[in-house]
């Protein structure tokens, strides 16, 4: 079983062995499983956790192209979790013993009921209740975490998901790292230069079923003075009722931008020629939605 996971090199091994040829200190085991789904077919990327006894995290991560999964861990034991968009999380206890191989097996999960979708209509973001947020990289080592306080947005949600429409609107001096020198320079002809483009916008008529509650949500992005397309990476978590009993709806969306792409190419080098800003930018979105008033 351990060789048809790992492939014709690892079957060999395992006739001499479970563990022979991997580097496995004596205190430890090896945990491996496959995870399917229910027409046998392997899921890939799927994400699991290894806890121990307390509920803390051992070590975690995603399933391969051929849905495998193979750890490393201290003897003793464990609760196992898989997850994967569209379908029922599984759980499950694993005892690990030292220089063994403990193997769960084949793992089947389930479909899940995906979420109800939003009623067709026009909607608005809620600012209070969500947020836009990014993460740059600084001198090399640490990361910058900021967001931007002040924006709109307006969806038009279609009888037909896939038709729907969303519009977007930033207020680009509202940027905020809770460093007033930075975000003053941030604000600057350097980077976003606020005077000549006070908005960022975001306008799409693209959003594509990527199954469960996954969604690509593609459209044009225009900041400092430049459009690109841009595609949200948007998992939909349902809808919810608020404190007032109003209807909502809520989604968590990432994307990765470059800053060249935009024309902002300030540039300035530490020791070693290490960029001050680096090129990358991570965009998290928490966004919640409510009905047009």
């Amino acid at each position: 079983m351990f060789g048809r996971w790992f492939g014709g090199r690892a079957a060999a091994a395992a006739e001499a062995g479970p563990l022979a040829g991997v580097a496995v200190p004596p205190t430890a085991g090896v945990l491996s499983c496959r995870v399917l789904d229910p027409g046998g077919e392997p899921v890939q990327r799927a994400e699991f956790i290894l806890s121990d006894s307390s509920g803390r995290k051992v070590v975690g991560g995603e399933t391969d192209p051929f849905g495998s999964v193979m750890a490393t861990v201290p003897a003793g034991e464990y609760r196992l979790a898989v997850t994967a968009d569209g379908f029922t999380p599984y759980r499950r206890n694993a005892t690990v013993s030292e220089s063994a191989h403990a193997g769960v097996g084949d793992v089947t999960l389930q479909i899940a009921t995906p979420p109800p979708l939003p009623e067709p209509g026009e909607w608005e973001i809620e600012p209070m209740h969500s947020q836009i947020g990014f993460t740059a990289r600084h001198i090399g080592l640490a990361r910058i975490h900021g967001r931007f306080n002040i924006f709109a947005g307006a969806v038009r949600i279609a009888e037909r998901m896939d038709e729907s429409a969303m519009h977007v609107i930033i207020d680009a001096s509202s940027i905020d790292t809770n460093v007033r020198m930075r975000d003053d320079h941030l604000r600057s002809a350097d980077f976003l230069d606020v005077a000549n483009y006070p908005t960022l916008e975001f306008y799409s008529e693209r959003f594509v079923h990527r199954g469960g509650g996954h969604w690509g949500v593609t459209g044009a992005l225009t900041l400092h003075g430049v459009s690109r397309t841009v595609t949200l990476d948007t998992r939909y978590l349902g809808i919810g009722s608020g404190m007032e009993g109003e209807t909502r709806a809520a989604c968590r969306a990432t994307t990765e931008l470059h800053r060249e792409d935009f024309t902002l190419t300030w540039q300035t080098m530490v020791a070693r020629g290490i960029a001050v800003v680096g090129s990358s930018i991570a965009i998290d979105l928490d966004v919640q939605i409510v009905r047009k008033s």
